[in-house]
């Protein structure tokens, strides 16, 4: 029984033994796994160059979408403010109106009576205007009562407000108080435009009877169209005003708009990204409000570690460079890869070594990693 136990003991104190020897082989393995070691004839062929890792500036780009957007002021809602039907209009949606050219003509019985209204109001005016002027004379002389011209005087002011109040409501329909008269009294007024755009809806048909509060139309002033792109949270401060942006569409991805930041928006949404407005610097008529739009800003970034864009290989989703540690012998290590400018690309390594003390390999890296792979397989 003894014997066997010593036997058992034995066997486990040589199995530890052989895991360790190979745990200790495994990890010698992975250990030169990424060194490289090069004949004087492989060196030639491989036709490396070593060179160093510089500081620079290196520009990346932020890539942002976003949608053209009018501002409110360049928006204009075209309604009658006494209501009535629309007698006629030539409007589409897209066609192209001046400031002041008429767009559309209403008619309502209403138009005659406010008309009506006016021209006796102002008639009154006239005679209360006449008798005020009166009163006022034979009260300087005592020859009538205070009484009688504090009324004149009452009769007159109110008809005076009563008067203009009418002629203000003309107004609202586009009807000239001056030029009206007992001859030209009409059931028809026009409505004019506002800006010089483009109709984006129309709302109405003609005869139908409209509300004060309905739209008929919407004017769209395109002089100010511009770009509104979101922008998350951690991208905000990369971004200044004046700063040049590139806009383009899915459609005609070739066709570059030029743009320039006016407006950075410091309320978030709940997805925590803001609004940040571009001004195109040439409008284009076919860029429509709600068109959706991509955007590429230019980031400068700060001064950082780049080399060649050649020395940074992608291996099994990892990107390496090549070191040299003494003469023909190479060691392959895992970068953060950086934006890539003018062949240079930002990188940073992983460990605590300073890249920039470091020989790197620039030209032939790719050979390296060809050997060395084969090397992994024997």
């Amino acid at each position: 029984m003894k014997n066997l136990i010593l036997t058992g003991i034995l066997i486990i104190l040589l199995s530890s033994c052989g895991t360790g020897k190979n745990k200790e082989k495994d990890s010698t393995s992975n250990a030169v796994e990424n060194v490289i070691s090069l004949t004087d004839a492989q060196y030639r062929s491989a036709k490396i160059e070593l060179g160093k890792a510089e500081s620079r500036s290196i520009s990346s780009v932020l890539k942002l979408n976003g949608k053209i957007d009018v501002p409110p002021q360049n928006m204009v809602s075209v309604s009658m403010p006494l209501g009535g039907f629309l007698k006629s209009t030539k409007l589409l949606p897209g066609m192209h109106i001046k400031k002041g050219e008429v767009i559309a003509t209403m008619e309502d019985q209403q138009y005659i009576q406010l008309q009506q209204e006016y021209l006796n109001s102002r008639s009154k005016l006239s005679y209360s205007e006449n008798e005020y002027n009166r009163q006022k004379d034979l009260n300087q002389t005592k020859a009538s009562s205070d009484k009688v011209f504090q009324q004149a005087e009452m009769d007159y002011k109110t008809q005076k407000v009563t008067s203009s109040a009418l002629a203000e409501k003309l107004r609202l329909i586009n009807v000239d108080p001056g030029s009206l008269n007992e001859t030209n009294l009409s059931r028809s007024v026009n409505v004019y435009s506002s800006i010089d755009g483009f109709v984006s809806k129309v709302n109405v048909n003609i005869g139908k009877y409209v509300n004060p509060t309905d739209i008929l139309f919407e004017l769209i002033n395109p002089e100010d169209i511009h770009l509104n792109l979101r922008v998350f949270e951690k991208d905000l401060d990369k971004l200044s005003i004046g700063q040049k942006v590139i806009a383009f569409n899915n459609n005609e991805r070739d066709k570059r708009y030029l743009c320039e930041i006016i407006l950075i928006s410091r309320d978030l949404s709940a997805d925590r990204s803001a609004d940040v407005h571009c001004h195109f610097e040439n409008y284009d008529k076919t860029l429509l409000p709600g068109m959706y739009m991509n955007a590429e800003v230019e980031i400068k970034s700060a001064e950082a570690p780049s080399v060649n864009e050649d020395a940074v290989l992608n291996f099994e989703g990892k990107d390496f460079v090549f070191a040299s540690k003494e003469n023909n012998v190479f060691e392959m290590l895992e970068v953060n890869k950086g934006s890539t400018e003018n062949g240079f690309t930002e990188i940073k390594l992983l460990s605590s070594d300073n890249v920039l003390d470091k020989k790197i390999v620039v030209k032939g890296a790719y050979s390296l990693l060809m050997q060395l792979k084969n090397k992994s397989e024997e």
